[in-house]
């Protein structure tokens, strides 16, 4: 999800915060406007007169696999990767290197998957059809967020960018976990212990000293084909594979074989892979859709645990880890600017869709209710979020 391009200071604690600031503030926020895009032309082509070949060619089959398929877990596997390279190097030298640094994007992350978790059980319960897209509503989109900070300009205190981006890792992380946990099925047992296999290779060179990408890509193929055929979701190999490759020196980028992956791999990811599942998946047909389709449990489901879970499970932990002591206000930050990007959150966008189509694989209705939810519950949560962080900003320099 991010590059890492930007010239580095002498000082190995300045390089990542300074990179990292510049990498999600420029190149994620582009990106994540670039997706906006992407979806607006999906709804858009979904309801017009070729929306027919649009939807057919997403079924159109290539080596075996759909062209939705090949996106779902070929693309989304290499931005699984970048996830996976993001955690690792801001959990050993970023943000979240400290126990002290991870503990309010930590809580706030926790209290934003939870809550939102149960407000769509509440809406589903007794529903053993839907029940288990509980998990749709619990992601935040990273690029997508930060795309409607960017618009906001010096509304939004630096800090509170980086708290956001923090939440997001985090997120991300969880909704990993979620998938590897309670999404996996139909387990392969041959092609389980070849996935071990590629996994021990991978380790083996990791403690081997082996600097080279190409080894580490070439048996990261190998543990996605294998993946794939074995019930686990085949992008979970990108986290996998992410872990295994070495940071190195983070003061030195020609150095680091992480770096040197995440900057590789930023501008295709943010440019190419998300907005072409954005395009892919944001698509569904508006013809026939009544305020009663709104109402049904599943998008109503989502878009209230996108729109009111998000806010109050990330806004309340938030409080409750500042009150204690545990973490303090983020610098220059009010409590109704926290609140307002703790709104923004309810953003679920890439990472509530590809769920979506993990809960309900094959069942087209129920899909199509998922993207619903996830369009009105994130378009709410950016149109509101933006409109209190627009209303904040302008009462602080008014005050001035």
């Amino acid at each position: 999800m991010s590059p890492d391009q930007s010239p580095r200071p002498a000082s190995a604690a300045a390089t990542p915060n300074t990179t990292f600031l510049k990498r999600l503030f420029a190149g994620e926020s582009s990106g994540g406007i670039v997706l906006m895009l992407a979806a607006l032309c999906a709804l858009i082509v979904a309801n017009s007169p070729v929306a027919g070949t649009y939807f057919s060619t997403l079924h159109v089959k290539a080596l075996g696999l759909s062209i939705e398929h090949w996106i779902n877990d070929g693309l989304m596997a290499i931005f699984f990767l970048l996830v996976g390279l993001e955690i690792k190097r801001e959990m050993q030298v970023g943000q979240l290197a400290t126990w002290g640094a991870r503990a309010l994007p930590g809580f706030a992350a926790l209290g934003g998957m939870l809550v939102p978790a149960l407000v769509y059980v509440a809406f589903n319960w007794g529903h053993g059809d839907t029940i288990g897209g509980w998990a749709i509503p619990a992601a935040t989109d990273i690029a997508f967020a930060l795309g409607v900070l960017s618009l906001l300009g010096k509304r939004v205190p630096v800090s509170l960018k980086v708290f956001l981006s923090a939440l997001a890792i985090l997120d991300d992380l969880g909704a990993v976990l979620i998938i590897a946990l309670f999404y996996a099925g139909g387990l392969s047992m041959p092609m389980l212990l070849a996935s071990l296999g590629a996994l021990a290779v991978l380790v083996a060179m990791n403690r081997l000293g082996v600097r080279r990408l190409s080894p580490y890509l070439v048996v990261g193929a190998v543990l996605w084909f294998c993946m794939l055929h074995s019930g686990i979701h085949a992008t979970l190999a990108g986290v996998v594979l992410a872990l295994c490759i070495p940071l190195g020196d983070p003061t030195a980028h020609e150095r680091s074989p992480l770096l040197r992956l995440e900057g590789m791999l930023y501008p295709w990811v943010a440019f190419a892979v998300v907005p072409v599942f954005g395009f892919a998946n944001a698509g569904v047909s508006l013809t026939g859709i009544t305020l009663d389709n709104l109402l049904d449990p599943v998008p109503l489901g989502i878009t209230l645990g996108l729109l009111l879970g998000k806010q109050l499970g990330v806004f309340t932990l938030a409080a409750l880890t500042i009150r204690s002591g545990l973490a303090r206000m983020p610098e220059g930050a009010t409590w109704p600017q926290l609140y307002g990007v703790a709104v923004l959150c309810g953003i679920g966008f890439t990472m509530s869709l590809f769920i979506g189509n993990l809960a309900f694989p094959g069942n087209l209705l129920l899909i199509s209710e998922v993207k619903i939810g996830v369009l009105a519950g994130s378009v709410l949560s950016a149109l509101l979020g933006a409109m209190i962080l627009c209303c904040v900003g302008h009462l602080r320099q008014r005050a001035r």
